[in-house]
């Protein structure tokens, strides 16, 4: 028996068992071993959502930024409804060929040129989210049991690590059952907090608000390099419903907890709020029993999150091309990177205030990715079943990382808007705020459909 026959004998016995562990890395997933619904991207993608992260882009936006509330809550919806849509849009490519984003991401970008973006996030997902997510989780437990935070932080991964582990099946699993523990109380927390009277704010920061609606777009894009990994397993008849879900659950759950995170620090009040301690703060609005259980909620969806945030890193490294002696791969590459992501997070423990611009980060290289993969979407509606361009190692594409990293260079170059680093355009008009992954989408794309035909042009005279 070959190891491409054994590792498809894997797949079938694998189906739909939700704990067994999922064999296999990157390889397409056969048309016969497809299963689920596409209703299953909905808490997929509303699981994940519902942990503190996501409520403080909605802080920032009063207490960085010094927004009103309505401008927050306007700057979050727009910054939101834009990652979502492209979040559903990427979903629904899943089940066509059955594979991974940074897979199909081969093709405008070359199986070696893939490097940049799958390599960016596989540390990313693997190391800056996993963090993030890892030390509020902690923080969380910590501030509800009194344990000591270390003890709190490996507890937390070693639970994201059993869930990321398994993989596919159990992921989708443990989604599904959180996310109506996870949706009663945080929906319960903002309603409490919503009828709290409200506090004037701050005077706002120039451009505060493409910041913050590049901030709220960067989380919820955040998601965009992961959308297919947990859709490939569906039909292909499910695809346009999967992205409907999937898009809808991600701007529904980003957007309602933001907005909590946006009135939290409105009523408690800019000068009252707590920045090092930014859980406490948003649970005092609440009653004890209630700010208990919101702790909880916050640990639990921590894990959500980072069961995703660890899938989707090994599923980018294997998607570089690594090959492990093993048939289940994916899962050794979870535990490896989760193990990395640990180390990170004990580091920076006493640091989350370096999540701002973690946040912005995001968005400048997901929207130069995000222009090439779409235009070449719109160039090349190839419709065939062959695999090729997602497979071969001889495949080349030089349009698209040329176009991603020219892309990346100038829009952060011009338009950053960062403590560490002000672009040339609003250190001279701060009015205009953060605009780097607007220019940097429209420059990827631009430069992505100039290119694509002249390299093409080139490499078949030199074959001629």
């Amino acid at each position: 028996m070959t190891a491409s026959t054994s590792l498809e004998t894997l797949h079938h016995e694998y189906g739909s068992k939700a704990t067994a562990v999922e064999p296999g890395g990157a390889e397409p997933i056969p048309l016969a071993d497809r299963h689920g619904r596409p209703s299953q991207m909905f808490w997929t993608w509303v699981s994940p959502n519902m942990e503190f992260a996501t409520i403080f882009v909605g802080i920032i936006a009063i207490l960085f930024f010094g927004l009103t509330f309505w401008q927050a809550v306007a700057a979050i919806v727009i910054g939101n409804a834009l990652g979502a849509v492209s979040h559903g849009v990427l979903t629904s490519w899943g089940p066509e060929r059955g594979l991974a984003q940074m897979v199909l991401s081969r093709r405008p970008f070359g199986y070696r040129g893939n490097v940049l973006p799958a390599g960016i996030n596989a540390i990313v997902a693997g190391v800056g989210w996993f963090a993030v997510n890892s030390i509020s989780g902690a923080l969380a437990l910590s501030a509800l049991t009194g344990w000591n935070g270390y003890v709190c932080l490996v507890i937390g991964v070693a639970l994201m690590l059993a869930v990321a582990f398994l993989g596919y099946n159990f992921v989708h699993v443990f989604e599904r059952f959180t996310f109506p523990v996870l949706v009663v109380i945080f929906l319960a927390g903002m309603a409490v907090i919503l009828r709290t009277q409200t506090a004037p704010v701050t005077d706002a920061v120039p451009g505060g608000f493409w910041i913050a609606l590049g901030a709220s777009f960067g989380y919820t894009a955040g998601w965009n390099p992961y959308a297919s990994d947990y859709s490939r397993y569906l039909p292909p008849a499910a695809a346009k419903r999967a992205g409907i879900f999937a898009g809808l659950g991600n701007f529904l759950s980003s957007t309602v907890l933001q907005i909590a995170g946006a009135a939290a620090v409105t009523a408690v009040g800019v000068a009252n709020w707590d920045g090092s301690n930014p859980t406490g703060s948003y649970i005092s609005l609440m009653p004890a029993w209630l700010g208990g259980v919101t702790l909880l909620a916050i640990f639990i969806g921590a894990i959500s999150a980072n069961a995703l945030n660890l899938y989707s890193a090994a599923m980018s490294f294997a998607a570089l091309g690594l090959h492990l002696p093993t048939a289940f791969g994916r899962a050794v590459l979870a535990v490896a990177v989760g193990l990395a992501g640990l180390v990170v997070a004990i580091f920076a423990l006493d640091h989350l205030e370096a999540y701002e611009g973690f946040l912005l980060v995001i968005a400048y290289w997901i929207g130069p990715w995000l222009g090439v993969v779409f235009a070449d979407r719109v160039l090349d509606r190839t419709t065939s079943t062959d695999l090729t361009t997602f497979t071969s190692t001889r495949h080349v594409n030089l349009a698209g990382p040329i176009a991603m990293a020219v892309a990346m260079v100038v829009s952060i170059a011009l338009f950053s808007n960062q403590q560490l680093y002000l672009g040339v355009v609003p250190a001279a008009v701060p009015a205009v705020g953060d605009l780097t992954f607007e220019v940097g989408f429209v420059l990827a794309v631009a430069l992505y459909a100039v290119l694509r035909p002249v390299l093409r042009r080139r490499a078949a005279a030199a074959v001629a």
